[in-house]
């Protein structure tokens, strides 16, 4: 399967221009602070004439961590304790050596630390901390009414919210929320606790109090360059260039910019390379939006056609192969219909141990989410033709060849066709989920808009990806009316 999908991909030309040497793939998690490091990364390489691919926003460590053993990227930022912890199951005391040799096994290494240290923390709104006497993590445990809003990652983590809970003590009702979100949900008093990160720039907007990790719970996160070590010496020599030049202060500063400021990424991480020397563009890199929506649409488009193509291909020809039999035809159908029932973003995740990430995993999903109508359409339309017609095909003598091509097909295509025109419109809607395992497409404006707290970036995947939804549907009306003669048309 993956060698098939690989040759149907390299049938396809791709949105983005490949440069005749090999770019440096960066990558980046999806929250304001690691998009900005990444794109310090990536403008950094480029005023040095490297090469760069950018591929931002993949869902969480494991994403992005899978995606670097697998070869899909070459480097991104990350932080010492959630190397410790999460990627190597050690301890939060971890020493950098151990952390060395532990990645030196997967054939990782980490650069030298950028300066600052992005710790966890716990942050309530600036009232709510004084009319409830909150100054440390272990008074919340006298609060259990309050509402806790955390990050999916964060409440997942040993190093998060289960293991705070074990050593704090605590009982606290709590939801799943994205991190860019969280900080307007307790301005609006929807939730009162949530995780944050010690750097973040929302929190003087919101003007939100940091509660004493009075317990040493949570380690040290220096933000390094985690990257592969067979990664060029010299790329390595330039991205250590950047060693030691943010402080906690700074890497605020620069947080708030983007969240508050609403300055792009590109240009504020333009803006910090130029005011330390390590480059001299004034302008940043960051594409126009027309550039961008043309990028993603043409992205988007690639993994919902190269699905929908395999789909019907597997699909109805799966159906021919078994709608003479009841029980065959049931037992594909439940299988097909167990598949549907996985949530989307978990059938994502459970490609990337098989697949990886990037556009197949992504385009398997599709194809798998994309089967169920298809078989279902198909093999009710077969199964449920007039008997008269088939006693009247085989009174002219016709072979069950000659009945399926002639008489039974030209019956059910109105059916499969509605199959066809559902999983595409399905196709479209969970394709902007790829985002999140850097398939790119329409969703990457969403996931990024979501990280950043911006509608404006939400909008810009939200409505062409309902609008191919609209054009979709008018396509397949023309379709039909093309390919179904009209006396078929009106009789059903």
């Amino acid at each position: 399967m993956k060698k098939l999908l690989g040759s149907v991909l390299a049938c396809i030309p791709l949105t983005q221009a490949v440069a005749a040497d090999a770019p440096i793939i960066i990558g980046s998690k999806n929250f304001t602070e690691s998009y900005l490091l990444a794109e310090m990364m990536a403008q950094l390489l480029e005023t040095r004439g490297v090469p760069v691919q950018r591929q931002f926003g993949f869902g969480g460590t494991k994403v992005s961590f899978e995606a670097l053993v697998n070869g899909e990227i070459d480097a991104y930022p990350e932080y010492s304790g959630t190397i410790a912890q999460v990627i190597l199951d050690g301890d939060s005391d971890m020493s950098t050596a151990d952390i060395r040799a532990g990645l030196e096994t997967m054939g990782l290494e980490i650069l030298a630390p950028l300066g600052f240290n992005n710790t966890y923390a716990v942050a309530v709104a600036a009232d709510v901390a004084e009319a409830r006497q909150l100054e440390k993590i272990s008074d919340l445990s006298l609060h259990p009414d309050l509402r806790g809003g955390f990050s999916h990652e964060f409440r997942n983590r040993q190093d998060g919210w289960p293991g705070l809970v074990e050593s704090y003590g605590l009982n606290l009702n709590t939801s799943g929320i994205e991190h860019g979100l969280a900080y307007q949900a307790i301005a609006e008093r929807k939730i009162d606790v949530t995780d944050a990160y010690s750097t973040d720039g929302e929190l003087t907007r919101y003007n939100l109090v940091l509660l004493d990790d009075n317990k040493n719970y949570f380690p040290s996160y220096l933000a390094v360059p985690l990257v592969r070590r067979q990664l060029d010496l010299s790329a390595k020599i330039i991205l250590n260039s950047m060693a030691g030049r943010l402080t906690d202060a700074r890497m605020r500063e620069l947080n708030a910019a983007v969240v508050i400021d609403k300055l792009p990424i590109a240009a504020v991480a333009a803006r910090f390379l130029q005011s330390e020397g390590l480059s001299d563009k004034r302008s940043s890199t960051d594409d126009g939006m027309w550039t961008q929506l043309r990028r993603n649409t043409l992205r988007h488009l690639q993994l919902t056609i190269i699905a929908l193509v395999m789909a019907c291909l597997a699909g109805t020809g799966l159906s021919l192969a078994v709608y003479r039999s009841g029980r065959a035809a049931g037992l594909v159908l439940y299988l097909a219909g167990l598949i549907q029932t996985v949530p989307s973003i978990a059938l994502l995740a459970l490609m990337i141990p098989l697949l990886g990430v990037g556009m197949l995993p992504a385009i398997v999903a599709l194809f798998l989410y994309s089967l169920l109508p298809i078989l279902r359409n198909a093999i009710t339309a077969l199964t449920t033709i007039d008997p008269v017609y088939r006693r009247v095909a085989e009174a002219m003598g016709l072979t069950r060849r000659q009945q399926l091509r002639y008489v039974l097909m030209p019956l059910a295509y109105p059916h499969i066709l509605a199959g066809i025109r559902t999983a595409a419109v399905i196709s479209i809607g969970t394709a902007t989920l790829a985002a999140f395992i850097g398939a790119g497409g329409l969703g990457e404006p969403i996931v990024t808009g979501l990280a950043l707290n911006n509608t404006s970036l939400i909008l810009q995947g939200a409505i062409p990806a309902a609008l191919l939804a609209v054009a979709t549907e008018i396509a397949f009306s023309g379709l039909e009316r093309q390919m179904i003669p009209r006396h078929i048309r009106q009789s059903q």
